[in-house]
C-alpha cells in the first residue's frame, strides 16, 4: 500500500508502503498545508486500511478532486490559497456527493444547511484514536444516507418462458 501526496504541479509523490488492511473502495483525501500533520494523518489512514492521496492546500486539493473520486475528505480550514471553507464551498457548488470532516484549531463560521454530504468538526489537538472514529462515523453516514436515498434495486432475471414473439 502506498501513500500519494499530490504537488501543486498535480503530480503523485509516493510515500513509503504501509502495511495493514485494505479497503480500496473507501478513498480519502486528506488536506493540510502542516507537512507533519498531514502526513500523520496520511500515514494512520493508510496503515488502517484505506486509500489516502494528499494535498498541500485548497486549490491541489480542488485539482485532485476534479480528477478523482473519493469517500470522504478530511480537510484543515486555515490554508493559502483556498481555505478548507472555501473548498466546502466549492465541493457543495458542484453538487459532489462528497462528506467532510473539518480538522482544524479554530471553529470557522460555516454551516451546511441542506448539504446532502454530512459533515463534522474535528477540533486540533486531536488524537490518532479520534481521528479514526470520525472517518469510521462519517463514512458510515455517507453510506447510510445513500443506502437511504437510492437503495440497490432487487431485480430478479427471469428466463423467457415464451419466446413466441422472437
Amino acid at each position: 500500500m502506498t501513500i500519494k501526496h499530490i504537488s501543486q504541479s498535480g503530480d503523485p509523490v509516493s510515500g513509503a508502503p504501509l502495511h495493514g488492511e485494505t479497503n480500496p473502495r473507501q478513498r480519502i483525501l486528506v488536506v493540510e498545508d502542516d507537512a507533519a500533520i498531514r502526513r500523520l494523518n496520511t500515514e494512520i489512514l493508510t496503515y488502517s486500511g484505506y486509500h489516502v492521496d494528499a494535498a498541500e492546500d485548497g486549490a491541489v486539493a480542488w485539482d485532485a478532486l476534479q480528477q478523482n473520486n473519493y469517500d470522504l475528505m478530511v480537510t484543515d480550514n486555515d490554508m493559502p490559497k483556498v481555505t478548507g471553507v472555501e473548498l466546502i464551498q466549492k465541493v457543495q457548488a458542484a453538487r459532489m456527493p462528497l462528506p467532510v470532516i473539518m480538522a482544524t484549531g479554530i471553529l470557522p463560521e460555516f454551516t451546511c444547511y441542506g448539504s446532502p454530504q454530512p459533515m463534522l468538526t474535528l477540533l486540533k489537538p486531536y488524537t490518532l484514536h479520534e481521528l479514526l472514529a470520525t472517518v469510521k462515523e462519517v463514512l458510515g453516514a455517507a453510506r447510510d444516507s445513500l443506502e437511504e436515498i437510492s437503495p440497490v434495486p432487487n431485480w430478479q432475471i427471469h428466463p423467457l418462458a415464451d419466446r413466441s414473439w422472437v
